[in-house]
């Protein structure tokens, strides 16, 4: 399977998650998780939420930033992965003055 992440339109979202600031995104969904090329804008986060039946895997591109998951602090830069997984809460912070791009799949696990 291809697929062609420039063929899907980007979407801007604000306040993701009850977030700060934006996250841009380009989603493919498919019916065991997803693959989300994405990028947080400097100043912005993707708010505090739970992931129930799901793990979810954060490879950072490029950028800083801070993921909180269950409670504790993680430093974000480049060549380094979060994984948030099932039953665990986290947000992901960009603390940078430039784009925190990061590659994120979602596997469901139910």
């Amino acid at each position: 399977m291809l697929i062609r992440f420039h063929d899907i339109p980007e979407r801007t979202v604000t306040g993701m998650n009850h977030g700060t600031g934006e996250v841009c995104a380009r989603m493919y969904m498919g019916e065991d998780g997803k693959i989300i090329p994405c990028r947080i804008r400097p100043g912005g986060s993707i708010g505090l939420h739970r992931h129930e039946t799901s793990d979810d895997i954060n490879y950072v591109l490029s950028g800083v930033g801070t993921a909180i998951c269950d409670g504790a602090e993680e430093a974000l830069s480049a060549g380094c992965c979060h994984i948030c997984k099932r039953g665990s809460e986290h947000s992901i912070i960009n603390t940078g003055s430039e784009d925190l791009c990061l590659l994120t799949v979602v596997v469901e696990r139910q």
